[in-house]
């Protein structure tokens, strides 16, 4: 079921949080609009189809909404590989590395700079404005994977999923599974207007750090073959089950 703020009681989001979010989004749409716009115009020349791509995703408390991205893979490009790959991470518990990173034949031309760099990310801001998202928070899950948690793992549901957050600046795909649900679950029971302020100012490092790794360096992994992903996809996700540290 799709949620929006409105549909939320004042007392689930700290005020702080969203006069922040609409503070921000409200004095930096205007001045990204243009650089937008020319995103729209790149993908539009480049590959045919929708400038943007929507995808439902798991938010605030189990809540259902439409996830808005720039499109940066063909039309019709075979999703399934994705899964395969989230499967393995989450079973291996092996640092999150991205499919692109090896080489992906479905995204389109600049495709790679623009999830690099997080700009397909942008048109998120207006999952910001209606409340669906915040600037800062864990990342808007896929259903399927969402299914594969445990129940302590569910505690990131708490807070609204965000464009960046915690995990996004300590490490992001040289983290595992586990440790990108300890972080998230760490901001869900620590989150203030200073943490998030901070964390802000870390995403720019941050994107530059992940620019480096997938233009520059390349981060070491192993290659993964298509039987993989479907033995990947057969297994059942399995993770110790202790309980978080108060």
């Amino acid at each position: 079921m799709k949620q929006s703020l409105a549909a939320i009681s004042p007392g689930d989001v700290p005020r702080w949080k969203r006069a922040l979010d609409m503070a921000a989004v409200l004095l930096f749409l205007p001045l990204l609009l243009p650089l937008m716009l020319g995103i729209a115009l790149i993908i539009r020349l480049v590959s045919k189809g929708p400038v943007l791509f929507r995808q439902e995703r798991v938010g605030f408390r189990g809540s259902r909404f439409m996830c808005l991205k720039f499109r940066t893979m063909y039309v019709g490009a075979d999703t399934s590989n994705h899964q395969g790959h989230l499967n393995q991470l989450m079973i291996s518990d092996a640092p999150m590395t991205k499919l692109d990173v090896r080489g992906d034949t479905r995204i389109i031309p600049f495709g790679l700079l623009l999830r690099s760099a997080g700009l397909d990310e942008l048109p998120q801001l207006f999952n910001v404005l209606r409340g669906e998202m915040s600037l800062v928070g864990p990342r808007p899950c896929i259903s399927y994977e969402s299914e594969k948690y445990l129940p302590w793992q569910r505690e990131r549901f708490n807070t609204l999923p965000g464009l960046t957050g915690l995990w996004q600046v300590s490490g992001k795909n040289r983290t595992t599974f586990t440790e990108m649900m300890l972080l998230d679950i760490e901001y869900v029971r620590k989150k203030t207007l200073w943490m998030d302020l901070i964390i802000i100012f870390k995403t720019v490092p941050a994107i530059l750090v992940q620019l480096w790794d997938a233009k520059i360096k390349g981060l070491p992994s192993q290659k993964i073959e298509p039987k993989d992903f479907e033995t990947a996809s057969k297994k059942t996700v399995l993770f110790t089950s202790g309980s978080l540290q108060q």
